[in-house]
Formats: C-alpha cells, sequence, structure tokens
C-alpha cells in the first residue's frame, strides 16, 4: 500500500511560514535542493491545499525561464508531469497535471492507495497536513529544519490533543546547517 507522506521545511521553532507570510529562509541551497529532487522522484501523487497549489504554479512554465540553472530544470522536469490533486473551495479550475479533488481528503487518500501506482503520496500544505493527520492519515512525517526561529506562523504540526508515536527513520545535517528528520507513524 502507498505512504501518505508530510514533507515541507520548518523552522527551529515549528513554523512552516513565519507570523508575516514570509517563507523565504527556507529558500534551499544547492546541496538542500538536490535533496528536494531525490525526494519528488519517490512521489507518485501530490495532494495540495490552495495556497501551496498556488505557490507551486511558478513550476507550471518556469522552464521558460532562461536564468534557471540545471538543477531547477530538472525540478520543472519532474514536477510538472507529477499528477496533483488540489483541495479547494474557492479555485474552480486547475492547472497543468492536476485536478480539484472531487471527494474530501479521507476518500481520495483511500481511492489513491487502492489505484495501481508507484511512489509515495505525498501532502504539502500546512492545513492540509493538519486535516489529515486528525484523521490518522499520515504515515510519515518528513521535516526539513532550518536554523532560524521566526517567533510564530504557520505551524508544521497541527496542534491535536492526539498523541503520535513516531519510529526513527532517518536524519541527514547539510553543510548549511539545515537538518532533514524522517518519522515513520507507529501504527
Amino acid at each position: 500500500m502507498r505512504s501518505v507522506t508530510y514533507s515541507m521545511g520548518v523552522s527551529l521553532d515549528g513554523y512552516i511560514v513565519g507570523p508575516d507570510g514570509d517563507f523565504n529562509w527556507t529558500a534551499p541551497d544547492e546541496e538542500v535542493f538536490r535533496f528536494w529532487i531525490d525526494e519528488i522522484r519517490e512521489v507518485g501523487v501530490h495532494l495540495l491545499g490552495r495556497r501551496l497549489y498556488e505557490t507551486m504554479l511558478y513550476w507550471e512554465t518556469a522552464d521558460q525561464d532562461p536564468s534557471l540553472d540545471d538543477s531547477m530544470l530538472e525540478w520543472a522536469a519532474l514536477w510538472n508531469p507529477l499528477p496533483k490533486v488540489v483541495f479547494s473551495t474557492t479555485l474552480s479550475a486547475v492547472q497543468g497535471n492536476a485536478r480539484l479533488a472531487s471527494g474530501g481528503l479521507a476518500e481520495e487518500i483511500e481511492r489513491l492507495r487502492a489505484e495501481p501506482g508507484e511512489g509515495d503520496i505525498a501532502i504539502g500544505g500546512a492545513t492540509l497536513a493538519a486535516d489529515a493527520a486528525a484523521s490518522g492519515l499520515i504515515d510519515e512525517y518528513r521535516a526539513m529544519v532550518y536554523p532560524v526561529l521566526v517567533g510564530g506562523g504557520i505551524p508544521f504540526f497541527p496542534h491535536r490533543e492526539r498523541r503520535v508515536d513516531l519510529a526513527f527513520v532517518e536524519t541527514r545535517t547539510f553543510s548549511s546547517g539545515v537538518v532533514y528528520l524522517r518519522y515513520r507513524v507507529e501504527r
């Protein structure tokens, strides 16, 4: 069965976006960006909330930007054909290889897990991930922890009154001080 993973950049104090809505501190250096490229190769479908979808729209035409380096072009070449499911109550249409979710989050994940296919079901966006976590749908948490304290904003982990035990899978430290943490949910 395909795993559901939640992977995003997070500040050391636990936020994916600061109180001012800024997340430029997550801009990866070349080493971290190469890691993200390797990660996206393991994804079979990506579930996104509206805000993350709108942020990632840049990549739909990024390959036409002459200033992009080879690794960014490689990312775009992997991201664009990747199937995406967008959860939104305000969007009426999406672009590229994306579709609007036709059902609830649990229904979509159940359907995707039942379909034949390779790769993880990745979830992006804190609100969508919080909904998945509340329903016990996340199999792995993958945090790319940046050496910055932002003091508030949108948390990586939802504030729920439910304990979730995790099993260590791996860690990696980058020369920039960024630390990757990967844990599997114990069931």
